[in-house]
């Protein structure tokens, strides 16, 4: 009796040493735990976005609470970078260094990511999902442990360049952009959608700033008198909210498309004013949560109770929130698609397979699509205008995979 109770712990404990073992080969992975890094700008000139990462680890709280993940729960570390470069790569070492994270998540920022895009990969440690729709994040051949998530930056610019064409047909463009890769992005996407005659054409002035300068109240006042129709505004929200206030006060009244990482009714439209925000034209591919048309939809209901019950501190006028439980909502697909094989070369594996995935508060139509040749996760979006109350969508859904 005493051999057979030996034997059949034995061969229990066999069974579960697959379990354990890979657990133990991966850094921050045990049998009940798979630990997730982050970095964001809780402090700082892109603070306003702050609260995805206060969101995500309300997420997580939930997931935990629900049973983890695969039997593991998700221990989900995050520093405060203040959006500055410099910061960023000491705040990830630590996180691969001391913390031995199994992944980093959903670091947030064109600037800072760049500073880490390089050191990520060489290290071989997933760098998924990051919160930049810099184009640079779909390069499986070259950087094969870095994905972006949102639509890319050009793509959005493409689309904006598209409507100018169409609807404006003596387009004076002005553009004013963050003078590093997530401004000169967009601003490419533009210039492409446009093709080189029509740019030189129609751009009849460029501005830039830089994400330390206090205002950008002058380069409003030189984009007016250059006698432009069309503003396009790559701005982050707190430069957002200056431009939208300072083209009201000083009556300038171009075509205004805001690029959509500046789109939040809460963190932008509301403090600049909605009488200023009015006639905004922006790129959209989740459900505006400020939009009474989905106020009877079930995956916003249950986004609103999660809000409620997960983070009831957060503002729910404020779209990085939805986005925020959206992107959650994608690496918890991911790491169930992994099973127990948590190696970092499965959860990239897995990250590049997703198909035709459907998020409650994605629009309509629009799917999740990875593989191994595609780190693009979403390449859809929508045009929408600003009423005074809330975007209204309009047009066709573009898809910049199709085109």
């Amino acid at each position: 009796m005493l051999r057979r109770t030996i034997l059949s712990a034995l061969l229990a404990a066999l069974a579960l040493a697959p379990a354990v073992t890979m657990a133990a080969d991966t850094p921050g992975v045990t049998a009940t735990e798979i630990k997730i890094g982050n970095t964001n700008p809780y402090s700082g000139p892109a603070s306003a976005y702050g609260t995805i990462g206060k969101a995500l680890g309300a997420y997580f709280k939930k997931v935990n609470e629900e049973g983890g993940i695969n039997g593991r729960k998700i221990n989900y570390v995050t520093y405060d970078d203040a959006y500055s470069p410099p910061k960023t790569v000491e705040m990830v070492r630590k996180l691969v260094e001391q913390d031995q994270v199994a992944l980093l998540f959903q670091t947030l920022g064109t600037p800072t990511n760049t500073a880490i895009h390089k050191y990520m990969n060489q290290q071989k440690v997933p760098h998924i999902f990051v919160a930049t729709g810099a184009t640079k994040w779909n390069d499986p051949k070259n950087h094969a442990w870095t994905m972006g998530w949102q639509p890319n930056y050009q793509t959005e610019g493409r689309i904006y360049a598209n409507y100018i064409l169409k609807n404006v047909p003596d387009a004076k463009i002005g553009i004013l952009y963050q003078n590093d890769d997530y401004g000169k992005d967009y601003r490419k996407g533009l210039h492409d959608g446009l093709g080189e005659a029509a740019a030189k054409k129609m751009i009849v002035m460029e501005q830039t700033y830089e994400v330390t300068d206090p205002t950008i109240d002058s380069q409003i006042v030189n984009l007016k008198n250059s006698g432009a129709n069309v503003f396009f505004n790559v701005t982050i929200p707190k430069f957002a909210v200056q431009a939208i206030k300072k083209a009201h006060d000083i009556g300038w009244k171009p075509l205004h498309l805001l690029n959509n990482v500046s789109s939040s009714l809460g963190t932008t439209l509301k403090p600049a004013g909605l009488e200023a925000s009015k006639g905004l034209i922006t790129a959209l591919y989740m459900k505006e949560i400020t939009d009474p048309q989905w106020k009877n939809d079930k995956g916003y209901l249950d986004w609103v109770a999660w809000m409620k019950k997960y983070y009831p501190e957060g503002a729910l006028d404020d779209q990085a929130n939805a986005y925020a439980y959206s992107v959650a909502q994608t690496l918890v697909q991911v790491l169930k698609q992994c099973g127990n094989d948590l190696s970092r070369e499965n959860i990239m594996k897995q990250a590049a397979s997703l198909k035709n995935l459907e998020l409650p508060l994605l629009l309509p139509g629009i799917k999740i699509n990875t593989s191994a040749t595609d780190f693009a996760p979403i390449e859809q979006e929508q045009l929408a205008r600003f009423d005074g109350e809330r975007w209204v969508l309009f047009g066709e859904l573009y898809d910049a995979a199709k085109r």
